[in-house]
């Protein structure tokens, strides 16, 4: 393709234009950016796919939608003899264009989702019985596949991987966290990095994610230092041009019968925010999608307590804050303790920090150590010896064995924060009631994190599982179709990765899987409806 040279400047995302342009058509002469207070003309740009967030969900979901196809490889056998005989039966299509219903019947995996376990074992044949099997795909660039996007995100590509901790090992082996089309280990060994275990640091995912974007030609459909403000419907009936509503959540079929007359309802979503230019400025912006995915993650906002005193500037909310306290020397020589609270792998992360750099442990939390459902009781010893460590300590080392509260570590199992007060002490209570007061040097309290979609209507609680509630990773999943991640309450609304339960790398592969499916199967039939003149769109065809 050749694209149009012509800028104009001052505008955001202008360069996108030229990468459409010529497929466009000549009528679009600009980026679809709006004032704040101007309506949308039918001038403006209409995207088919806009992708909120730019990490491994983005970016995956980025790649199948810029036309690259997975095949069953020629020589591979897939260990599952079932799955591999339904394989083999529609060896010549994609995976892309097969039914994903019917591959995925009768898997089991670590996800709930079903062609997230699919997408996964096609990856990482029997991976958690232990086995390094090759893929059984490999990938073919078709061009004619590409469906136009873009990808907005705060950072560069990559997404939190940016901002966590980088002295700390990444949970699933490096090979679980690598995307389809470039092996980890070979981006690895190009790049002389001494990889010198299965496990490695979130720094080397990150550039591996980066590099990922550009190796794979991905990088026009990306936009960083994008912050979004507002994500809404809009809609307006094709035979009244002169009226247009905003921010009404319809639901509606996008072609009614009216008097035997087929009406087109314009279900886009008008999608608002700003980019930060490098001098510090915020540049608005707006764009028009018919289609939007959620891919922004849990990381935004870091879970707190609600109690008295947890705004206090020394009570802290996630990693990079306590390690930027202790690389400048604010905890040196501090004879009272850092209180962390929380029994997730972050907040061990966190002991372990504390721990290498001398600096005394209260760990509070508010599980009992023999509970199961602890993240520790899934971790194998051999794999992961440092979490056990810890666990081992907070097993060993609770305030009831060891009264000395100035040791090195002391765990106070089954305890409840109530309050943090004015001169650096917390209020904690048991759970018989018993109520114990501690004095600390910083408060770390790490209890996991939250998706911040304050840009959806209502925040995006009307589209969980659990109507009315704030969305979770675990206990509130934003609802989707198991085979298209269509949001079930909110259609042309699209969501993957950890906002519908898929923590890990390995499995939110499998959502852009579903969504691409989906949406190259709309996108040939509104080709359908051009070509025989029975309908269309205003979005790009």
């Amino acid at each position: 393709r050749t694209y149009s040279s012509t800028e104009t400047d001052g505008q955001l995302l202008n360069s996108f234009v030229q990468y459409f342009g010529d497929s466009l058509g000549r009528k679009i002469k600009r980026m679809p950016l709006i004032e704040e207070t101007v309506l949308p003309g039918d001038s403006l740009l209409t995207l088919p796919v806009v992708i909120i967030g730019n990490g491994p969900s983005g970016i995956c979901l980025s790649y199948l939608l810029s036309g690259y196809r997975p095949y069953l490889s020629p020589e591979a056998i897939h260990p599952n003899p079932i799955l591999h005989t339904k394989l083999e039966e529609a060896r010549h299509l994609s995976i892309v264009d097969q039914d994903l219903e019917y591959l995925s019947e009768g898997l089991e995996g670590r996800s709930s989702n079903p062609v997230a376990v699919l997408f996964d074992t096609l990856l990482h044949p029997d991976a958690d019985f232990g086995y390094d099997y090759p893929p059984v795909l490999h990938w073919k660039l078709e061009q004619h596949n590409y469906i136009p996007h873009i990808v907005l995100g705060k950072g560069p590509p990559g997404g939190a991987w940016h901002s966590m901790e980088g002295s700390m090992l990444t949970i699933s082996f490096g090979d679980w966290m690598e995307l389809p089309g470039l092996s980890f280990k070979e981006w690895a060994a190009s790049k002389r990095r001494n990889i010198k275990s299965d496990r490695v640091m979130p720094e080397e995912i990150a550039c591996y994610y980066k590099h990922y974007v550009k190796v794979m030609g991905l990088q026009k459909n990306f936009r960083d230092n994008v912050y979004i403000t507002s994500v809404s419907r809009l809609y307006r009936e094709k035979d009244d041009e002169g009226r247009s509503q905003q921010n009404e959540d319809i639901s509606t079929q996008c072609l009614e019968m009216e008097d035997g007359q087929k009406s087109l309802i314009k279900r886009n979503w008008e999608v608002r925010g700003y980019q930060r230019a490098t001098d510090g400025s915020h540049v608005p912006f707006c764009l028009f999608a018919e289609n939007v995915a959620l891919a922004t993650g849990t990381f935004d906002s870091p879970g707190r307590l609600q109690v008295e005193g947890e705004d206090f500037p020394f009570v802290l909310h996630s990693m990079s804050d306590f390690g930027a306290a202790i690389s400048k020397g604010k905890l040196r020589g501090k004879a009272d303790p850092v209180l962390i609270v929380g029994a997730g792998l972050t907040a061990a992360d966190a002991v372990l920090c504390a721990y290498n750099n001398n600096i005394p442990v209260v760990h509070v939390f508010r599980r009992r150590v023999t509970d199961t459902s602890l993240i520790f009781k899934q971790l194998p010893k051999k794999l992961y010896p440092e979490y056990h460590k810890v666990y081992h300590m907070m097993c060993t080392q609770s305030h009831t064995v060891d009264s000395n509260q100035h040791s090195a570590y002391t765990s106070f199992p089954e305890h409840n924060v109530l309050s943090f007060k004015p001169e650096m002490k917390c209020v904690l209570q048991s759970a018989s009631g018993l109520k114990k007061i501690l004095k600390f040097s910083v408060a770390l309290v790490l209890i996991g994190s939250h998706p911040n979609l304050f840009f959806l209507k209502d925040q995006g609680h009307s589209i969980g599982h659990h109507s009315n509630q704030p969305i979770t990773c675990k206990g509130n999943p934003i609802e989707i179709d198991p085979y298209t991640y269509e949001c079930t309450k909110e259609a042309n609304l699209f969501a993957l990765g950890p906002l519908v339960g898929d923590n890990f790398v390995r499995f939110l592969k499998g959502g852009a899987l579903g969504i691409a499916r989906c949406l190259a199967i709309r996108q040939k039939k509104k080709h359908e409806l051009i070509e025989s003149g029975d309908g269309g769109g205003d979005g790009v065809p």
